[in-house]
């Protein structure tokens, strides 16, 4: 029997599969991969001309367009950031001083406005409410552009163009941040919390600057971002309403330069000044993307 059992011939052992949870890993893998890959192009996409942009504001007059144009040579960015301030009697602090202004107010006044209205209609209920706000919704849906006629029309009827309120009155609409603040409103300030505050004898000024605004500003954060953002990057509606230098924002002068270069503006002076333009912007982000990771909903109902 041992003789017998010892040639018999053994039977071939199959491979074995792969379990579910290997296949399932490297699927995994595979589509982190993709993803990854995909937003890294986009990354590069986002970030060459920006990196372009701060090597030529650093490169010295005459040198713009020799050597590498994404690496540093013939270094010379304090003397052209100083020529750009001292350009044309030092117009270019004005108007960095002007989207200051235009954007920081419009922003400020745009996101207590919306934040107001969004609270109101997430937490009240009259007539007509859904309508105000699918009229709000379509106004969204609207390129901005297209309000810039009708605006500088009525701008000119009450006769304030070519002034600051021709500007900062239009800043100060948000649509997009009415929405967003009646989305949160809905989702983070409890109708329970309300109802406590009013039982105490809070009034509703009261409940909504001590209970609500607290609670929803992480999305005032956002909505004073976009609105900063977008306020400073406009250029055609303060191209439309204004005519002054002293007044205009950063982008309209930038444009001008640009356009006035045949005319003996250096092509180093817009460059310089739209690498300056980008730094107030920065520091608003980084100063404020910390309010976006607090939960300050939590806990405020037990």
């Amino acid at each position: 029997m041992s003789v017998i059992s010892a040639a018999r011939p053994t039977r071939p052992t199959r491979p074995t599969r792969p379990t579910r949870p290997a296949r399932r890993r490297a699927t995994d893998i595979a589509s982190k991969t993709v993803v990854n890959g995909v937003l890294g192009l986009m990354a590069l996409y986002t970030l060459i001309p920006l990196w372009w942009l701060f090597v030529s504001s650093t490169k010295e007059s005459g040198y713009l367009y020799t050597g590498t144009p994404l690496w540093f040579s013939h270094f010379d960015l304090f003397t052209n950031i100083r020529d750009v301030f001292a350009f044309e009697d030092g117009i270019f602090p004005t108007w960095l001083a002007n989207s200051a202004l235009y954007s920081f107010v419009g922003a400020a006044v745009g996101t207590l406005l919306s934040a107001m209205a969004g609270y109101a209609l997430s937490k009240f209920s009259f007539r007509g409410r859904e309508s105000v706000f699918n009229i709000v919704l379509a106004s969204v849906l609207i390129p901005a552009p297209m309000f810039a006629l009708p605006l500088f029309l009525l701008m000119a009827k009450l006769d304030i163009t070519n002034s600051y309120w021709s500007v900062l009155l239009p800043s100060c609409v948000s649509p997009f941040g009415v929405y967003l603040c009646r989305i949160f409103a809905a989702a983070s300030v409890p109708d329970e919390l309300l109802e406590a505050a009013r039982l105490d004898g809070a009034g509703e000024r009261r409940t909504f600057f001590r209970i609500a605004l607290p609670l929803m500003s992480p999305a005032l954060v956002t909505v004073f971002l976009f609105q900063f953002v977008g306020i400073w990057n406009n250029y055609l509606l303060p191209s439309l309403m204004l005519n002054s230098p002293s007044l205009q924002p950063v982008t309209v002068g930038l444009v001008q330069w640009r356009a006035e270069r045949a005319s003996g503006v250096p092509t180093l002076m817009p460059i310089t000044g739209a690498f300056l333009s980008l730094i107030p912007l920065l520091i608003a982000f980084i100063c404020l993307q910390r309010f976006w990771r607090k939960g300050l909903t939590a806990g405020s109902v037990k």
